[in-house]
Protein backbone atom coordinates (compact mmCIF):
# COMPACT_ATOMS: atom_id res chain seq x y z
CA UNK A 1 0.00 0.00 0.00
CA UNK A 2 1.73 3.34 -1.24
CA UNK A 3 2.19 6.08 1.56
CA UNK A 4 -0.30 8.94 1.23
CA UNK A 5 0.91 12.04 -0.46
CA UNK A 6 2.22 14.77 1.79
CA UNK A 7 -1.02 17.89 1.24
CA UNK A 8 0.00 21.41 0.02
CA UNK A 9 2.44 22.77 1.89
CA UNK A 10 0.78 25.65 4.80
CA UNK A 11 0.75 29.16 3.98
CA UNK A 12 3.56 30.92 5.82
CA UNK A 13 2.86 33.42 8.63
CA UNK A 14 4.17 36.42 8.69
CA UNK A 15 4.99 38.90 11.17
CA UNK A 16 4.28 42.38 9.61
CA UNK A 17 5.35 45.30 11.97
CA UNK A 18 4.75 48.83 11.21
CA UNK A 19 6.87 51.53 13.04
CA UNK A 20 5.27 54.92 13.54
CA UNK A 21 6.54 58.12 14.85
CA UNK A 22 4.16 57.70 17.86
CA UNK A 23 3.25 53.97 17.87
CA UNK A 24 4.66 50.77 16.85
CA UNK A 25 1.65 48.63 15.26
CA UNK A 26 2.42 44.59 14.51
CA UNK A 27 0.06 41.22 13.61
CA UNK A 28 0.81 38.21 12.03
CA UNK A 29 -1.00 37.49 8.45
CA UNK A 30 -1.17 34.37 7.19
CA UNK A 31 -3.26 33.10 3.63
CA UNK A 32 -3.98 36.79 3.38
CA UNK A 33 -5.95 37.25 6.53
CA UNK A 34 -4.65 39.79 9.15
CA UNK A 35 -4.79 38.50 12.88
CA UNK A 36 -5.29 40.75 16.12
CA UNK A 37 -2.87 43.84 15.89
CA UNK A 38 -0.95 44.31 18.97
CA UNK A 39 -0.04 47.99 19.49
CA UNK A 40 3.53 49.77 21.34
CA UNK A 41 4.26 52.96 22.32
CA UNK A 42 7.11 53.84 19.45
CA UNK A 43 9.58 55.04 22.56
CA UNK A 44 9.33 52.13 24.61
CA UNK A 45 10.11 49.85 21.73
CA UNK A 46 13.24 48.02 22.98
CA UNK A 47 14.66 44.58 21.82
CA UNK A 48 13.33 43.20 25.46
CA UNK A 49 10.12 44.74 25.37
CA UNK A 50 8.92 43.20 21.68
CA UNK A 51 10.40 39.80 21.95
CA UNK A 52 8.23 40.01 25.11
CA UNK A 53 5.30 41.27 22.99
CA UNK A 54 5.75 38.77 20.17
CA UNK A 55 6.22 35.50 22.84
CA UNK A 56 3.00 34.24 22.12
CA UNK A 57 3.32 34.78 18.10
CA UNK A 58 4.35 31.96 15.92
CA UNK A 59 5.36 33.35 12.44
CA UNK A 60 8.13 32.05 9.79
CA UNK A 61 9.34 35.50 8.49
CA UNK A 62 9.14 39.17 8.93
CA UNK A 63 7.61 42.42 6.92
CA UNK A 64 9.01 45.95 8.73
CA UNK A 65 7.75 49.30 7.65
CA UNK A 66 10.40 51.81 9.98
CA UNK A 67 10.21 55.34 9.80
CA UNK A 68 12.28 55.49 13.11
CA UNK A 69 15.75 54.07 12.01
CA UNK A 70 17.05 53.75 15.77
CA UNK A 71 14.19 51.22 16.14
CA UNK A 72 15.42 48.69 13.46
CA UNK A 73 18.24 47.01 15.34
CA UNK A 74 15.71 46.01 17.75
CA UNK A 75 13.31 44.31 15.35
CA UNK A 76 16.08 42.66 13.20
CA UNK A 77 17.22 41.20 16.76
CA UNK A 78 14.03 39.51 17.74
CA UNK A 79 13.34 38.19 14.01
CA UNK A 80 16.45 36.48 13.72
CA UNK A 81 17.33 33.98 12.36
CA UNK A 82 13.95 34.00 10.33
CA UNK A 83 14.16 35.50 7.44
CA UNK A 84 13.16 39.59 7.29
CA UNK A 85 12.37 41.74 4.72
CA UNK A 86 12.52 46.24 5.44
CA UNK A 87 10.46 48.02 3.26
CA UNK A 88 11.97 50.51 0.90
CA UNK A 89 12.46 51.15 -2.85
CA UNK A 90 14.36 48.03 -3.75
CA UNK A 91 11.59 45.39 -2.06
CA UNK A 92 9.49 43.17 -4.01
CA UNK A 93 6.52 46.21 -4.12
CA UNK A 94 4.53 45.19 -7.06
CA UNK A 95 4.33 48.59 -8.10
CA UNK A 96 6.51 51.39 -10.23
CA UNK A 97 8.11 54.36 -8.44
CA UNK A 98 8.66 57.51 -10.80
CA UNK A 99 10.15 60.01 -8.29
CA UNK A 100 13.07 61.35 -8.55
CA UNK A 101 15.04 60.03 -5.41
CA UNK A 102 13.24 56.83 -4.55
CA UNK A 103 15.80 55.75 -1.50
CA UNK A 104 13.88 58.98 0.32
CA UNK A 105 10.16 57.74 0.20
CA UNK A 106 9.08 57.24 3.45
CA UNK A 107 8.53 53.01 3.79
CA UNK A 108 5.38 53.33 5.40
CA UNK A 109 4.33 55.44 2.34
CA UNK A 110 5.42 53.07 -0.09
CA UNK A 111 3.34 50.16 1.82
CA UNK A 112 0.31 52.60 1.72
CA UNK A 113 1.15 52.82 -1.81
CA UNK A 114 0.65 49.26 -2.55
CA UNK A 115 -1.67 48.45 -0.58
CA UNK A 116 -4.04 50.51 -2.05
CA UNK A 117 -3.00 49.64 -5.82
CA UNK A 118 -3.89 46.30 -4.57
CA UNK A 119 -7.31 46.46 -2.96
CA UNK A 120 -8.95 49.72 -3.85
CA UNK A 121 -7.74 50.37 -6.99
CA UNK A 122 -5.89 53.11 -9.08
CA UNK A 123 -5.47 56.08 -9.42
CA UNK A 124 -5.46 56.97 -6.18
CA UNK A 125 -4.14 59.07 -3.42
CA UNK A 126 -4.00 57.84 -0.05
CA UNK A 127 -4.10 60.25 2.74
CA UNK A 128 -2.61 58.64 6.17
CA UNK A 129 -3.56 60.76 8.68
CA UNK A 130 -0.26 60.28 11.48
CA UNK A 131 1.95 62.35 13.41
CA UNK A 132 2.30 64.22 10.11
CA UNK A 133 -0.66 63.86 7.43
CA UNK A 134 0.79 62.21 4.00
CA UNK A 135 -0.69 62.61 0.84
CA UNK A 136 0.54 59.78 -1.87
CA UNK A 137 0.18 59.56 -5.22
CA UNK A 138 -0.22 56.63 -7.43
CA UNK A 139 -0.92 56.47 -11.39
CA UNK A 140 -3.58 54.05 -13.12
CA UNK A 141 -0.68 52.09 -14.48
CA UNK A 142 0.69 51.53 -10.57
CA UNK A 143 2.88 54.04 -10.37
CA UNK A 144 4.20 56.17 -7.18
CA UNK A 145 4.32 59.31 -8.14
CA UNK A 146 5.15 61.49 -5.17
CA UNK A 147 3.08 63.35 -2.88
CA UNK A 148 2.70 65.85 0.30
CA UNK A 149 3.56 66.28 3.87
CA UNK A 150 1.52 68.09 6.13
CA UNK A 151 1.13 68.53 10.26
CA UNK A 152 -0.70 66.42 11.61
CA UNK A 153 -4.41 67.45 13.26
CA UNK A 154 -2.60 66.20 17.10
CA UNK A 155 0.63 68.13 16.38
CA UNK A 156 -1.62 71.34 15.26
CA UNK A 157 -3.45 71.15 18.32
CA UNK A 158 -0.52 70.20 20.86
CA UNK A 159 1.26 73.17 19.50
CA UNK A 160 -1.17 75.40 20.65
CA UNK A 161 -1.58 74.13 23.90
CA UNK A 162 2.11 73.97 23.92
CA UNK A 163 3.10 77.47 22.61
CA UNK A 164 0.04 79.21 24.51
CA UNK A 165 -0.63 80.31 27.93
CA UNK A 166 -4.39 79.72 27.82
CA UNK A 167 -5.57 77.41 25.30
CA UNK A 168 -6.07 73.90 26.62
CA UNK A 169 -4.85 70.51 25.36
CA UNK A 170 -8.20 69.48 23.49
CA UNK A 171 -9.50 65.60 23.07
CA UNK A 172 -10.63 65.42 19.46
CA UNK A 173 -14.06 64.47 18.65
CA UNK A 174 -16.72 66.04 16.14
CA UNK A 175 -17.40 69.60 17.13
CA UNK A 176 -21.26 70.30 17.94
CA UNK A 177 -21.26 73.21 16.27
CA UNK A 178 -18.83 75.39 13.96
CA UNK A 179 -19.05 78.89 16.18
CA UNK A 180 -17.67 77.70 19.59
CA UNK A 181 -19.14 78.99 22.53
CA UNK A 182 -16.32 77.86 24.61
CA UNK A 183 -12.29 78.13 24.42
CA UNK A 184 -12.74 74.34 23.98
CA UNK A 185 -15.53 73.95 20.89
CA UNK A 186 -13.16 77.05 19.62
CA UNK A 187 -10.26 75.27 19.21
CA UNK A 188 -12.20 71.92 18.25
CA UNK A 189 -14.16 73.65 15.50
CA UNK A 190 -10.83 75.32 14.23
CA UNK A 191 -9.14 71.58 14.44
CA UNK A 192 -12.00 69.54 12.74
CA UNK A 193 -13.04 71.92 10.06
CA UNK A 194 -10.12 73.43 9.29
CA UNK A 195 -8.35 70.03 8.32
CA UNK A 196 -11.00 69.08 6.77
CA UNK A 197 -10.22 72.30 4.44
CA UNK A 198 -6.70 71.38 4.52
CA UNK A 199 -7.15 68.16 3.15
CA UNK A 200 -9.95 69.12 0.37
CA UNK A 201 -8.35 71.59 -0.60
CA UNK A 202 -4.43 69.18 -1.31
CA UNK A 203 -6.89 66.76 -2.80
CA UNK A 204 -7.98 69.17 -5.34
CA UNK A 205 -4.63 70.47 -5.93
CA UNK A 206 -3.21 66.75 -6.70
CA UNK A 207 -6.17 65.90 -8.64
CA UNK A 208 -5.90 68.69 -11.01
CA UNK A 209 -2.09 68.63 -11.71
CA UNK A 210 -1.96 64.62 -11.60
CA UNK A 211 -5.33 63.24 -12.89
CA UNK A 212 -6.93 66.35 -14.85
CA UNK A 213 -10.26 65.40 -16.04
CA UNK A 214 -10.06 62.15 -14.07
CA UNK A 215 -11.71 61.19 -10.41
CA UNK A 216 -8.93 59.17 -8.47
CA UNK A 217 -9.94 57.24 -5.21
CA UNK A 218 -9.42 58.88 -1.78
CA UNK A 219 -8.33 56.47 0.39
CA UNK A 220 -8.01 57.50 4.28
CA UNK A 221 -6.08 55.46 6.49
CA UNK A 222 -4.30 56.53 10.22
CA UNK A 223 -5.47 57.17 13.17
CA UNK A 224 -7.52 60.68 12.72
CA UNK A 225 -8.96 58.90 9.43
CA UNK A 226 -12.67 57.91 10.55
CA UNK A 227 -13.07 61.64 12.44
CA UNK A 228 -11.97 63.72 9.33
CA UNK A 229 -13.29 61.37 6.68
CA UNK A 230 -16.78 61.46 8.29
CA UNK A 231 -17.38 64.81 7.07
CA UNK A 232 -15.71 64.57 3.49
CA UNK A 233 -17.26 62.88 0.92
CA UNK A 234 -14.39 62.90 -0.92
CA UNK A 235 -13.07 59.95 0.30
CA UNK A 236 -13.69 56.37 -1.11
CA UNK A 237 -12.86 54.43 1.46
CA UNK A 238 -11.63 53.98 4.82
CA UNK A 239 -9.13 51.60 5.62
CA UNK A 240 -7.58 51.56 8.96
CA UNK A 241 -5.17 48.75 8.29
CA UNK A 242 -3.53 49.59 4.94
CA UNK A 243 -0.06 49.94 5.84
CA UNK A 244 -0.19 46.59 7.45
CA UNK A 245 -2.08 45.34 4.48
CA UNK A 246 0.99 46.57 2.27
CA UNK A 247 3.24 44.69 4.06
CA UNK A 248 1.11 41.53 3.71
CA UNK A 249 1.24 42.16 -0.07
CA UNK A 250 5.09 42.62 -0.13
CA UNK A 251 5.85 39.58 2.23
CA UNK A 252 4.04 37.39 -0.09
CA UNK A 253 5.43 38.18 -2.91
CA UNK A 254 9.13 38.15 -1.33
CA UNK A 255 8.62 35.36 0.16
CA UNK A 256 6.03 33.14 -1.68
CA UNK A 257 2.79 32.01 -0.66
CA UNK A 258 4.32 28.09 0.43
CA UNK A 259 7.08 29.32 2.87
CA UNK A 260 8.18 26.23 5.33
CA UNK A 261 6.58 26.79 8.79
Amino acid sequence: MSAPRPGPPSPPRLLLIDISNSFTKFTVARAGRLGRIHRLPTRELTAARFAAATAPLRFDAAVLSSVVPARRAAIRRVVAPRPLVEIDHRAPLGIGIRYPQPASIGADRLANAVACAALHGTPAIVVDFGTAVTFDVISADHHYLGGVIAPGLHAMTDYLHERTALLPRITLREPRRAVGKSTREAMLAGAVHGYRGLIREIVARITAEAFPGQSPRVVATGGDARLIARGLPLFTAVDPALTLQGLRLVGERAFGKNLKS
